[in-house]
């Protein structure tokens, strides 16, 4: 797809992106609640927060999906709600889940997205094959999509968002439900990406994603950016070390995250599947108090180390969350889709 000359002058900007006060309402859910953002060129800058924050209604007023019921936003220089017709032709969007036909084939669908982008057949053709082996899909090009895995199904979504090389890709949770080999082949292709010139922006509930990937990471909650900077710095924001527990048994876990909260002071991250519970090391002194609470509890402990922050500490010491398991808390194994309106 052509780009104007305007535009091209744009895309050497040092900002991608940059919002200003961004606010969409549904009935009495205020659902983003005035984001203000800057994502430099040629970096992935993360969006972080839980179920219902506000992340894929961010996405979707910054790809013109939405209009925003106050404040503004411009990519590469362009106004999102002025020049839409301009804006859609500088991004690609990637949505949690593939936009494609499943009674096609790999090849169908990439083929059918490049026509309507105005590529000739010729080129739609090349375009496919090249994505296809890009996102290694070629042997299965030919195969109806319904037999795709998810983790197939996700990559060849992605491969449809790059047919027109757009420098700002949009990726809303793209590993969402995939297996640990297939997420890790992902952030591979994320990182190939920025490295040949595309900007990212990447929302995500997974902690370890953001860590790995993220240049900046911005962290929205309850429809407002919280906290903002990079993942060395948010990290160094809230301290320098962490107490790790593992419980022995399951039915210890709840009871436990409570007598570390009391004894510590602090909240705490609970994972029921690894049985371990993470907490702010606010006070060392108070150990020693807990360890003897735990054995006066009959609480059995598996092992217990001291480690330096990770963004699971940042997410909970800037939200305040605690444990109890919902959707709004993606730090104890919810992982699902946020809902557009919330």
């Amino acid at each position: 797809m052509t780009i104007t000359n305007e535009s091209d002058k744009e895309i050497n900007s040092n900002w991608a992106v940059e919002a200003r006060g961004l606010v969409k309402t549904f009935a009495d859910n205020r659902a983003v609640d005035g984001v203000d953002m800057n994502v430099r060129t040629g970096t992935i800058y993360g969006v972080l927060g839980p179920n219902g924050a506000g992340k894929t209604t961010t996405i979707r007023m910054l790809s013109t999906l939405l209009k925003p019921d106050a404040g503004s936003a411009r990519i590469f220089g362009h106004d999102i709600v002025r020049e839409p017709h301009i804006v859609r032709q500088l991004i690609g969007v990637t949505g949690q889940y593939a936009s494609v036909d499943e009674t096609l084939s790999a090849t169908e669908n990439l083929i059918i997205f490049s026509r309507l982008l105005g590529l000739s057949r010729v080129e739609a053709k090349r375009k496919a094959t090249d994505l296809l082996e890009e996102f290694g899909l070629t042997e299965a090009a030919k195969r109806p999509l319904k037999k795709f895995s998810g983790g197939m199904r996700r990559r060849l979504d992605l491969a449809a968002s790059l047919i027109a090389q757009p420098p700002l890709i949009f990726l809303d949770e793209p590993t969402t439900g995939l297996d640990p080999r297939t997420r890790s082949q992902m952030w591979d292709t994320i990182r190939r990406l920025v490295k040949s010139g595309s900007t990212i922006l990447l929302t995500t509930q997974y902690l370890d994603e953001a860590d790995q990937l993220a240049d900046r990471i911005a962290v929205i909650d309850r429809g407002r950016v919280i906290v903002e900077g990079t993942v060395d710095g948010l990290k160094a924001s809230v301290g320098t070390s962490s107490l790790q527990l593992s419980i022995q048994n399951d039915k210890d876990i709840l009871r436990a995250c409570l007598l570390v909260e009391n004894v510590l002071g602090v909240p705490t991250i609970m994972s029921p599947e690894t049985r371990k519970i993470t907490a702010p090391m606010a006070n060392a002194d108070l150990v020693t108090d807990l360890l003897l609470s735990l054995r006066e509890a009959g609480i059995g402990l598996k092992e217990i180390s001291v480690q330096r922050p990770t963004l699971d500490e940042v997410f909970l010491t800037i939200t305040g969350h605690g444990v109890e398991p919902s959707k709004s808390n993606p730090l104890i194994g919810n992982h699902h889709e946020e809902a557009i309106q919330a």
